[in-house]
């Protein structure tokens, strides 16, 4: 883990429904449970899908907010 505590970094402004939730899907499942994602979004459904992905799959939604084009969210694989 990195000092402020991202395990991996990843941008998905530009991508819709329902890419930046598959993005995280995989990433996801190549990190070990503990591990913390930050993805940063521009789909303004993301604000729906990725808490509702989160909430499915057991992961943990850390924080989730806006930045300059979008919104970065931090998960936690559960």
């Amino acid at each position: 883990m990195t000092e402020s505590g991202i395990d991996k970094e990843v941008d998905a402004i530009g991508l819709l429904c329902p890419l930046p939730v598959l993005r995280a899907r995989k990433l996801l499942a190549g990190m070990a449970a503990g591990q913390v994602l930050a993805i940063t979004t521009s789909d303004p459904m993301a604000v729906i899908d990725l808490p509702h992905f989160c909430a499915e799959a057991g992961h943990i939604l850390l924080d989730q907010a806006e930045v300059s084009g979008g919104t970065r969210w931090v998960i936690r694989r559960g």
